[in-house]
């Protein structure tokens, strides 16, 4: 025995694996942060699309005459039929980018661009009302009456449009201010009737679609109310000058100032979810109302404070449809389906307010771009209704997705191969 005596060595367990180095741990993270991103939802939303689009291409060429033709003699000359699917699709598509993006055929820039400005304006007042929607859904409400609040923002804007003579700006946001409040009223309804009474907002929104078209329809047909004077046409009296959103880049392009107004209600509904505290609540209610009434949160005035809001962005939609893309005069028609693709941008938008922004882009551009097609190649419209089914079909199923293209689920860990272990080894 010496003066220091040294402990005794503990025994090694074989089977206890050995701590991972610092550089693996480094890895495994960067691997997690990798799974998380491909298998998110941004990128399950981009490939919702290259779906919709790789099933419309296939569409396409099955409806195309020529291709139909070439079909008919494949065992003949496949590279007929093959050649035919290829210019049937790429001529569809070109096209749609030629009546969405930028037209190359165009002898000067300015007109090149002018298919960008058609796709902004067709998403404008997408973008605003799918924001609408968004709120709600935020909220855990799903608003299904932008058809309603968008005819009802319309007639407002539309009867102060033509009904008084104002200065230029002001005119302007007070006809604008009109449709807000108009659209902020009619789904403020639904509001005070779910925290009153707990009645469905998906009922109570879709029966106030329907009275809200037949009373826009009653009014137009009504002298005195929105029908033009002296005019059996179910029609409104055309919106005053001063009333009327100015184009944002010239007379040649049909893109107005409601486009940035839009942009605006993209910033403030951000800082509205993201930055309020009137934001948290909404967020709080959303994920669970019962633990947010618990921790004093009034839930009844939360759901009418969201539908108000709520209201009050899809107003913006109406008041840009009458004073920007109907100042001749609204009809019943005013809506154009944008209430119904509302849902639509904010489910593909993630009910993100930026998510929508984006959302309602792609889909100004399908609109845009359906018609080139149409003109172009002689393709039904009823394939761009199609591909905006479809994409909201693999949004809708991300695991679908996630299988067809092999993505790993946000959170789960990568599946470690079982060691190989021989005879001898078990022996021993």
């Amino acid at each position: 025995m010496t003066g220091t005596d040294t402990a005794p060595a503990q025994p090694v367990n074989p089977q206890t694996p050995a701590p991972a180095p610092a550089g693996d741990k480094d890895d495994s993270r960067w691997n997690q942060a990798i799974r998380d991103i491909m298998g998110g939802p941004v990128i399950i939303s981009i490939l919702a699309v290259v779906l919709a689009l790789i099933v419309g291409a296939i569409l396409i060429a099955i409806t195309d005459p020529g291709v139909q033709r070439a079909a008919g003699y494949f065992f003949a000359r496949p590279g007929d039929t093959f050649s035919a699917i290829w210019t049937s699709v790429s001529n569809a598509y070109v096209s749609m980018f030629q009546g969405a993006i930028y037209n190359f055929r165009r002898p000067s820039f300015a007109a090149g661009i002018r298919p960008l400005t058609e796709t902004l304006t067709f998403a404008t007042p997408l973008i605003v009302s799918g924001l609408g929607v968004a709120l709600a859904f935020r909220v855990g409400l799903f608003n299904i009456g932008a058809q309603g609040q968008i005819l009802i923002a319309a007639a407002a804007s539309a009867w102060v449009g033509f009904s008084f003579n104002l200065p230029p700006v002001i005119h302007l946001v007070l006809a604008v201010v009109a449709g807000i409040v108009g659209g902020a009223i009619w789904a403020g309804i639904v509001g005070a009737l779910k925290a009153r009474t707990g009645a469905h907002e998906v009922i109570v929104t879709i029966m106030l679609n329907y009275i809200a078209f037949y009373l826009i329809a009653y009014m137009l047909r009504t002298q005195g109310l929105l029908q033009a004077p002296g005019s059996n046409n179910p029609k409104a009296p055309p919106v005053k000058a001063n009333a009327i959103f100015p184009p944002l880049f010239g007379e040649q392009y049909n893109l107005t100032w409601a486009f940035v107004v839009v942009i605006a209600a993209t910033v403030f509904v951000w800082w509205l979810i993201n930055r309020s505290s009137l934001g948290f609540r909404f967020r709080a209610v959303g994920e669970n109302p019962n633990a947010a009434r618990v921790a004093g949160i009034n839930v009844k005035n939360i759901y009418l404070y969201a539908m108000l809001i709520a209201g009050g962005l899809v107003g913006i939609a109406g008041a840009s449809q009458a004073l920007g893309v109907f100042p001749q005069g609204i009809s019943s028609g005013v809506d154009a389906g944008i209430g119904f693709d509302a849902i639509t941008v904010a489910l593909l938008g993630r009910s993100r307010p930026w998510g929508v922004f984006i959302a309602g882009l792609l889909f100004g551009a399908l609109k845009a771009g359906g018609y080139t097609i149409q003109a172009a190649n002689d393709i039904p419209i009823d394939i761009i209704l199609i591909l905006q089914s479809l994409i909201v079909l693999f949004v809708a199923a991300p695991p679908l997705v996630r299988a067809i293209f092999r993505l790993p689920t946000p959170g789960s860990t990568p599946r470690r191969p079982r060691p190989i272990v021989t005879k001898e080894v078990e022996a021993k």
